[in-house]
């Protein structure tokens, strides 16, 4: 049962709960990648803190106090929308959407490995729709372009 649910812009103090919301995520989710290596977890805190949280629009999701989820948004490209594995399925990532929509009210796209099923049926389910298919990231993983319109069924 969830508890008390706020959703509000990030700040440096939450560099480090986004982190672990980030890896726990990657670790349930994205188990196709390769594992992360020793040092990876610090690089990732530290591409959270001094690259993704000053270049884009960062919200949390709190659970009674607790960051457990976060969306980055770089106009209107999603750049990335993670919960917590242990607060999935209680429509947090639904509300995080919803806020990164009335960020970007008009369009919305967003890439996602191929891969990652469960991601794609949240986004389809949410009126996403694929418009590219390619493999152009760091991982060189197969991935899809997703892209809501205003208007589009949800």
């Amino acid at each position: 049962m969830i508890g008390h649910l706020v959703l509000r812009p990030s700040n440096q103090r939450d560099a480090s709960d986004i982190g672990d919301v980030f890896l726990a995520a990657r670790q349930h989710s994205l188990t196709f990648l390769p594992g992360l290596k020793a040092g990876d977890e610090t690089r990732i805190r530290i591409w959270i803190r001094d690259t993704v949280l000053p270049s884009t629009v960062l919200w949390v999701a709190e659970v009674d106090g607790r960051v457990v989820g976060f969306f980055s948004l770089a106009g209107e490209k999603l750049e990335h929308l993670y919960v917590h594995p242990r607060w999935h399925a209680q429509e947090i990532g639904t509300a995080l959407l919803l806020q990164a929509r009335a960020l970007s009210p008009l369009r919305l796209e967003l890439y996602t490995f191929a891969r990652n099923e469960g991601a794609r049926r949240f986004y389809e389910r949410h009126g996403f729709r694929a418009i590219a298919f390619g493999q152009d990231n760091m991982e060189n993983e197969p991935d899809v372009l997703y892209e809501w319109k205003a208007g589009s069924a949800d």
